[in-house]
């Protein structure tokens, strides 16, 4: 400690006397109960190295115990938490901040100015309204867009987590699962955001967490106007329930007209159409990313053109990209007037098949025997005599095999009436004539009578 309490000295009568510290949401944790250890001049400022009162408590369950680093003279000066060092109304670093307010405030560094210029503060924060920040903050101007994009709106509670073990990574840690710190793997020693420095953190210079969320503001998206003129919608997602359609009616009224206001509470969305197409695209610039109602942020986003939902999408085009089909999936549905098919599968058609022409002459059971390949009798007839061959049948003579639908039975009836009387058979080599079936009569293979063993009747 720079300064004895027991010294009789004029800075004595400077020391910080404090019964609440000023924290943030996070810092202070999500339990509404909370325990606090208050020290009167338990440690020195970072800053200003003078001694203050620090206050101790556990955000919540699961997280490490932490403590006021800075005194409140110092956090008053940048509007910022004891503890965590971030602006308390953006969450953000103080060289983010300054640099999208444009501030230049700056801090003398050495020992006697430094406990000076705190003693001249402490004095004129007693005298001015506390509810404004001090000095060049306070005068400064309606939030910049680079703000309101990055400002964090929810705590972040992760980042209240215990340190990591350090007898762990050793592979010498004896406590198991009672350990109070993280059994994990650290981060890279050569990541910028592993080197921090608290008085870095609190003039805005050096800082890594800065650098990292200015590079990403730089590399975020547009909101680029659809090319139909004719849209004048926005959509307005992660509403939530404190969002209502009055405070959407306040809040977009000053960029023009408003037609109608469509609330979507299962969905959790809006839908705002404006009157102009010049008043959608003002609202959508300047509410892009960085709408904020009732501690949300909300998203926005234009509406789709009624053209381009009614063009059916072509197969496998998702959200602008052509996908490869799926293989096996069955094809799109033809449009009207295309002739179906029952390819379910896409699978090769294969050619048609022309079908043969039925026999002229059928038996009472089915189509004539076909003779053998060699030339020799006709089925059911007696062989030639020994020597004697058997000449070749016509050409036009040849059997030939009915189609499907012409075929005998399988079976044979067992019924009675439908059996021949014995020895009324034709006699060998001579054929019945059978009636002439005709195709405009038979449509399904059921339909033939030959089919089920049926005798055509005799004139």
């Amino acid at each position: 400690m720079a300064l004895s309490k027991s010294a009789n000295t004029y800075n004595r009568q400077n020391w910080e006397e404090a019964d609440f510290p000023i924290l943030c949401q996070t810092c202070l944790g999500d339990n509404p109960y909370i325990r606090m250890t208050k020290e009167k001049y338990g440690k020195e400022c970072k800053i200003c190295v003078r001694p203050f009162t620090v206050f101790r408590w556990c955000p919540g369950k699961g997280a490490r115990f932490k403590k006021t680093e800075v005194c409140q003279t110092c956090s008053k000066l940048k509007n910022i938490c004891q503890t965590c060092l971030l602006d308390l109304e953006y969450g953000l670093p103080v060289q983010v901040r300054d640099a999208a307010l444009k501030l230049q405030d700056s801090m003398p560094k050495s020992d006697v100015n430094k406990e000076f210029f705190a003693q001249n503060a402490e004095r004129d924060l007693a005298n001015s309204d506390s509810s404004l920040a001090y000095g060049a903050l306070g005068k400064s101007q309606s939030p910049s867009d680079m703000l309101l994009k990055l400002a964090r709106t929810t705590p972040y509670y992760k980042r209240n987590r215990p340190h990591i073990c350090s007898f762990w990574v050793k592979g010498e840690c004896k406590r198991g699962e009672e350990c109070p710190y993280r059994h994990e793997k650290p981060t890279d020693p050569d990541d910028p955001l592993a080197d921090q420095n608290i008085k870095d953190r609190f003039y805005g210079v050096n800082d890594p967490v800065a650098d990292k969320l200015i590079k990403r503001y730089a590399t975020m998206p547009k909101l680029e106007p659809p090319e139909d003129k004719s849209v004048t919608t926005l959509y307005v997602g992660n509403l939530g329930d404190k969002v209502t359609e009055k405070d959407l009616r306040d809040h977009f009224y000053q960029f023009g007209e408003i037609r109608s206001v469509t609330m979507v509470s299962r969905q959790q969305c809006a839908f705002v159409q404006f009157t102009k197409r010049e008043s959608s695209e003002a609202a959508a610039e300047s509410t892009f990313n960085k709408l904020i109602i009732n501690g949300r942020r909300l998203t926005i986003k234009w509406g789709k053109s009624q053209g381009q939902q009614l063009v059916p999408r072509q197969e496998g085009e998702m959200g602008g990209q052509m996908l490869e089909p799926v293989p096996g999936l069955p094809g799109a549905l033809p449009m009207p007037g295309e002739e179906l098919s029952n390819n379910y599968f896409n699978l090769n058609q294969p050619p048609p098949m022309s079908l043969p022409m039925p026999p002229r002459s059928m038996g009472p059971r089915g189509p004539p025997p076909r003779g053998p390949p060699s030339g020799g009798p006709p089925r059911g007839m007696p062989p030639p005599p020994p020597g004697v061959r058997m000449p070749p049948p016509p050409p036009g003579m040849l059997p030939v095999r009915p189609p499907p639908m012409m075929r005998p039975p399988m079976f044979m009836p067992r019924h009675p009436a439908h059996m021949p009387p014995p020895g009324l058979g034709p006699p060998p080599g001579q054929l019945q004539q059978a009636p002439a079936v005709s195709s405009a009569v038979i449509h399904y293979p059921s339909q033939d009578p030959s089919r089920m063993g049926a005798v055509p009747k005799t004139q």
